[in-house]
């Protein structure tokens, strides 16, 4: 009897443990839980049903499946790909693709595994796009590269729910031959540029020499010439100083031979000079001479009187025939050059009517010591 008893709780105590693992592995088949940055696809007795949100979701257990999805940015790493140009040089080149699921449904029931799709969808493009363009395009054009191939990416991309966010080529690499033969290309363009430089630099030293040539002969012919000019300008004013000491002896000696002449005459008839003086006709006849009419006299026999003498300047002798009336200096040495000489008036003719009876003839007005005025 107690063995039956104690049968009976055995087996009421497993049962109790049995059910009790079988509501705990209910439960948590029926509660879902989905992070913050996924979405899950859900699907009972292999049929899609909904996609389940962030956060606590209750599902069908044990006939119920979940397909986990990422809505986060994803990057994936497109392989090296080898390609040959439009102008036959092979390059190697791989790539980063950034994607995004927009669509977890499209994602979960269009396509396999999306990701492995976009990288696959990804290589193909880049091959085909290096191969539409030359190896200079492909090593300077980067942006347009990335540009053709998310182009090409996005319409097959949005029937599977996906977004090509970013392609960004990472490294596009010639060939080893190519290389070299750029490397010589390179340094053979500089080489080319080193020697335009330096033949520009040469160039511009030999005009810049020659500019300083020209300068240089410009201002020594610009002394030169105004040396000449300063030596013509003195020789002019020691001429003109040696002209007018001539013009001062000739003066002088005239002055002299008229101050000779006189005493001669005086000397030799004293007594008709003064009866001539003090007759009426004579004082008349005298008095009837305009001053511009003596002084016109004067100058005449001044030149006529002209003379010869040796001038000394600067340790040389020049013999020079110089005139009162002849010698004349410029214009810039005369202090007189702005004042217009003043005109004599012509002396007025007496009629024989009027002149003096007087047989005697009138003696020559005295002649003045005070040097003559240059005309100007």
């Amino acid at each position: 009897m107690d063995l039956l008893v104690l049968q009976l709780q055995l087996t009421t105590l497993a049962v109790g443990l049995l059910f009790l693992i079988v509501a705990a592995v209910t439960i948590w088949q029926t509660v879902e839980i989905v992070d913050a940055y996924e979405k899950e696809a859900l699907t009972v007795f292999g049929e899609y049903r909904k996609l389940l949100e962030p956060g606590f979701n209750i599902i069908p257990p044990f006939v119920s499946r979940t397909y986990a999805f990422d809505m986060r940015t994803q990057t994936l790493d497109v392989p090296q790909q080898e390609a040959i140009t439009r102008d036959n040089s092979p390059v190697t080149a791989d790539a980063v693709v950034y994607i995004k699921v927009m669509d977890a449904k499209k994602a979960f029931l269009e396509v396999d595994n999306y990701k492995r799709a976009v990288s696959n969808l990804a290589q193909t493009t880049l091959r085909a796009v290096l191969g539409d363009m030359e190896l200079d395009d492909t090593l300077n054009k980067r942006q347009e590269i990335n540009a053709k191939i998310r182009k090409e990416l996005d319409e097959p991309t949005d029937e599977w729910g996906i977004r090509v966010e970013s392609v960004e080529v990472r490294e596009v690499n010639p060939s080893k031959e190519v290389q070299q033969a750029m490397e010589q290309q390179t340094s053979a363009e500089r080489r080319r540029r080193a020697m335009i430089l330096e033949a520009q630099g040469e160039r511009r030293s030999a005009v810049e020499t020659a500019e300083g040539d020209k300068q240089s002969d410009i201002i020594r012919a610009q002394g030169e010439k105004q040396s000449q000019i300063l030596e013509a300008q003195g020789d002019a004013i020691s001429t003109v100083l040696r002209a007018k000491s001539a013009e001062a002896m000739g003066e002088r000696a005239i002055i002299e031979r008229g101050m000779e002449a006189s005493n001669a005459s005086g000397r030799a008839s004293p007594r008709r000079s003064s009866s001539r003086r003090n007759s009426p006709r004579w004082s008349a006849g005298t008095a009837r001479r305009s001053p511009a009419a003596t002084s016109r006299s004067r100058r005449d026999s001044k030149a006529r009187s002209s003379t010869t003498k040796p001038a000394r300047c600067s340790g040389s002798t020049i013999s020079t025939r110089f005139s009162a009336r002849s010698i004349r200096p410029p214009r810039w040495i005369s202090s007189n050059s702005n004042r217009r000489p003043r005109r004599s008036r012509p002396a007025r003719r007496i009629s024989p009517a009027r002149r003096p009876m007087s047989t005697n003839r009138i003696s020559p007005a005295p002649i003045s010591t005070r040097p003559m005025s240059t005309r100007s």
